[in-house]
């Protein structure tokens, strides 16, 4: 067997390992952060289960960590109380971003991780099979219920030779994405195997793993090996390693192969992940702003690369630099090792240690201008500059731009400085973790006026078998759950709040969306190629949901994205032939007749109203899938079911 069908092997609970059929897995460990925590634990509590039954469960602090107001402070003691209350470890603003932290602290090799942030496969880079999912799915999770995914196809990356010269791990995802594009890992696991991956740190792994998730992979899966035997040993944690790899003779679904000692530092160009090209072709192009860290880049190795890089010299005046570190851990061992001075010196700007400019909170661009950022995502509006020009790239190649003020082609950046080895002994910060008492029955939740109940969720059969809705947006391909619902600091106060979301929902496509919605009642959103692509944050359905919208017909869509529409009760609808996309239009009243039968047999006939035309459309769903979108959400089929 493969890695993968090992891990799956011992957590499976239903199903069988045949690709794309559904399957259940145990859950061992859960993280929340706080863009997406506040409404997994409201719905965790609204399932009636006194405590979480994972082996831990985390709810991380590092989305929305500035506290202009009472909403940040308040949502971050509500979710230190409700950790408390239910049996979850809670790690405070400050204290890191959760994938760093998660990594360095209680990631396992063999262990199945689901997290509420899309992010979450970083833990790959130490075999954890992470993945990214809604809220709703992590708090059944914490429950006790198996996480259901379409078993993945199992794609094994191969790595010979050695990073030389200017390239980073960081150029192994880039130039993985140049060839598979940003739908090209969709419903599968990316598995590293070859020689190569011994060259690779635990911490360089996870930069692979974390991107993995522009490729829309179910999950990304490297050996547990010496190398993370040694990690895990640094961390305090040996006794935490098992080896774990392929069977020799082990099969794979598709295979490709990286030569490691032939890749060069490369960048993705504005406005998607996939749009990559070498560095030296981007020479000359100023670059008014560098952001350096992020849950791809933020290591100690990261860091201390660029400290060694802008040791002695000065940024470009007319570049600001800003640097996240990962962790504490990470900007502790920095300060021991009076790396931060190279840092500060140079004139950049040392950030919390959170997410930041990542998502869009601080850290904006200029009007127009360009961004390298080491961070996973440069979607269009996302840094708080809808013109801006964000390009993704190493940290090597972004201390470079930050020194030069523009990209240059590195055949003229010299020698690079030596790959870092942790330190003998780095220092522990579990002690800023706050870990639950033994029983939380004496915990009082505290919530702030921000705080809203969660309404209950109509059912989708209340109105009977017939279905009529209105075209209420018609949108093009890869739109982004940020194109859906924005994050930012202006809008991620308010994430527990569902009713005053809405008012930013499709807010950078179409400023009158809601309105519409509200005008319509029941509502269709017409899509393309790759709908829902990005974060996991799942407000990206549950606010469609609110406003009335009772299906998205598009030509496909990304895989957790699907799943939270399934988990609101929204219907994911998929042209049968792609050409009558062509034929809807804005405003549109389409009637969806014998609706329950027609998404048993997975073929859904739909008349367009307004002009007469028949389409078909494809809905593959389980027996358990097709529960939930009868009885309006998955809140509600479990509590019917239980």
């Amino acid at each position: 067997m493969n890695l993968t069908q090992k891990i799956i092997g011992s957590h499976l609970v239903s199903g069988t390992m045949t690709p794309g059929s559904e399957i259940g897995l145990r859950i061992d460990q859960t993280l929340t952060q706080d863009a997406t925590g506040t409404m997994a634990w409201l719905q965790f509590e609204a399932l009636g289960i006194p405590r979480v039954k994972t082996d831990i469960s985390l709810s991380y602090v590092d989305h929305n960590t500035l506290q202009m107001n009472f909403r940040n402070p308040d949502d971050h003691r509500f979710l230190r109380t409700v950790a408390a209350k239910f049996g979850g470890v809670y790690s405070g603003p400050g204290t890191g971003i959760c994938h760093q932290l998660h990594l360095e602290n209680f990631a396992k090799p063999g262990a199945t991780l689901v997290g509420s942030d899309s992010h979450t496969p970083t833990a790959g880079g130490i075999c954890s099979l992470a993945m990214g999912a809604g809220g709703l799915s992590v708090a059944l999770a914490m429950a006790g219920e198996p996480y259901y995914i379409p078993m993945p196809k199992v794609v094994r990356v191969f790595l010979t030779g050695a990073l030389t010269g200017w390239a980073s791990a960081k150029d192994v995802i880039l130039e993985l994405l140049r060839r598979r594009t940003v739908k090209g890992g969709v419903g599968r696991v990316f598995e590293y195997a070859g020689p190569g991956v011994a060259t690779l740190s635990v911490p360089e792994r996870a930069t692979i793993a974390n991107m993995g998730a522009e490729l829309g992979a179910t999950g990304t899966l490297f050996p547990s090996d010496g190398v993370t035997r040694a990690f895990l040993k640094a961390m305090g944690r040996e006794a935490d390693w098992r080896e774990l790899g392929p069977d020799a003779d082990a099969a794979y679904d598709e295979e490709e192969a990286i030569d490691l000692s032939a890749l060069v530092p490369l960048a993705a160009q504005p406005h998607m992940p996939d749009r990559v090209v070498p560095v030296a072709e981007l020479d000359g192009l100023p670059v008014e702003q560098v952001c350096i860290g992020s849950c791809t880049n933020s290591s100690y190795a990261d860091l201390k690369l660029v400290a060694q890089i802008l040791d002695g010299h000065r940024i470009n005046p007319g570049t600001d630099a800003m640097i996240s570190p990962g962790s504490k851990q990470v900007l502790t061992m920095l300060a021991q090792e009076g790396l931060l001075e190279p840092l500060i010196g140079s004139g950049a700007r040392l950030l919390e240690c959170s997410c930041g400019p990542c998502i869009g909170s601080g850290g904006a661009p200029v009007t127009s201008g360009v961004s390298a950022r080491t961070f996973n995502r440069n979607f269009e509006g996302r840094s708080g500059t809808k013109d801006a020009k964000v390009y993704l790239v190493s940290p090597l190649t972004a201390a470079q731009a930050a020194l030069n003020g523009k990209f240059t082609d590195p055949a003229t950046w010299g020698t690079p400085p030596a790959k870092p080895e942790l330190p003998a002994d780095p220092p522990s910060i579990r002690h800023l973790f706050v870990f639950p008492p033994e029983n939380g029955d004496g915990v009082e939740v505290l919530r702030g006026p921000n705080i809203v109940a969660l309404e209950k969720f109509p059912r989708l059969d209340a109105s009977g078998d017939v279905l009529e809705a209105n075209v209420v947006i018609r949108l093009g391909d890869n739109i982004t759950t940020d194109h859906i619902m924005p994050a930012g600091a202006k809008i991620l106060p308010f994430r527990s709040n569902i009713p005053y979301m809405s008012n930013f929902c499709f807010s950078a496509v179409d400023k009158d969306f809601p309105a519409r919605a509200r005008e319509y009642g029941n509502s269709v959103i017409v899509g393309g190629i790759n709908y829902g692509q990005g974060s996991s944050r799942e407000h990206a359905a549950l606010v469609p949901m609110y406003l009335g919208v009772k299906a998205v017909v598009a030509k496909s869509f990304a895989r957790i994205h699907a799943a939270n529409l399934v988990n609101a009760g929204i219907l994911p609808l998929e042209f049968e032939n792609a050409a009558d996309y062509d034929a809807v239009s804005l405003s549109d009243e389409i009637e969806f007749d014998d609706l329950f039968a027609s998404l048993k047999a997975g073929r859904v006939k739909a008349v367009d109203l307004t002009t007469g035309k028949t389409f078909y459309l494809k809905c593959a769903l389980t027996e358990r899938s097709y529960g939930i979108l009868r009885a309006g959400g998955l809140l509600n089929y479990t509590r019917e079911v239980k």
